[in-house]
């Protein structure tokens, strides 16, 4: 007989007000800093055409992968004019070991010519601006407006979605209302760090199937503490 699979934890969400939600918040943003004070991007890049470009092929992919693959891309493209010369079969074996490569390889050969076209080979600084890039959804502008402009922004990747439901700052999978919910629940001027530290977090010791709830300094303020134990 075929074994059954087992189910998802499922979470708790304790009924808890606006104010001392982002009481928690502010403790769990406290330790988070001591944890992740450098927290940031761990994608590698040097020029903010690289790190647009570099936001674009980590959807749906590692940043470790992604890290591995961008070398030689910018090697053989360093700037948006570089790239707006290929054609996306140019670019396919470059990226080939990353997610999704031959759609990515079309939007950022697309990005860079609209790039070269419209803004003169630079990076604009709005979220609008940037949504007409294709490959480019709120998430990746939200990442490049934090690093680039430092305009606050979270980005709600599948780290920070997951953080913000296990803590009791989201109940939504929707990405776009996880991020609401986690603007209302931390500081403007925090939310650039508390993107990145959630991320590190997520990555390090709240993973996806088995969270260290045990070596979690953040457990004391998390309702979900006992879930996975």
């Amino acid at each position: 007989m075929k074994k059954k699979a087992a189910s998802a934890p499922r979470l708790r969400f304790p009924r808890e007000s606006l104010k001392k939600r982002r009481e928690r918040a502010e403790l769990i943003l406290t330790e988070l800093r001591r944890l992740y004070g450098a927290a940031r991007t761990e994608l590698d890049w040097e020029t903010p055409f690289e790190l647009l470009i570099a936001v674009i092929l980590s959807a749906q992919a590692t940043d470790a992968g992604v890290n591995r693959a961008t070398p030689a891309l910018f090697a053989g493209y360093p700037d948006a004019a570089a790239l707006a010369a290929a054609e996306p079969e140019d670019v396919m074996p470059l990226i080939n070991s990353i997610g999704l490569f031959r759609s990515k390889a079309r939007n950022i050969v697309a990005t860079a010519r609209l790039l070269t076209a419209e803004h003169g080979g630079t990076i604009p600084a709005t979220r609008t601006e940037l949504m007409k890039l294709p490959g480019v959804g709120r998430k990746t502008a939200n990442v490049v407006l934090g690093v680039l402009f430092n305009v606050p922004a979270i980005a709600v990747d599948t780290h920070v979605g997951r953080l913000a439901r296990r803590l009791n700052f989201s109940r939504h999978d929707n990405p776009d209302k996880v991020e609401l919910d986690l603007q209302q629940t931390f500081p403007e001027e925090e939310w650039v760090f508390a993107h990145h530290a959630l991320i590190l977090h997520g990555r390090r010791v709240c993973t996806a199937r088995r969270p260290d709830c045990a070596a979690c300094t953040v457990r004391d303020w998390c309702p979900n503490r006992d879930t996975f134990s």
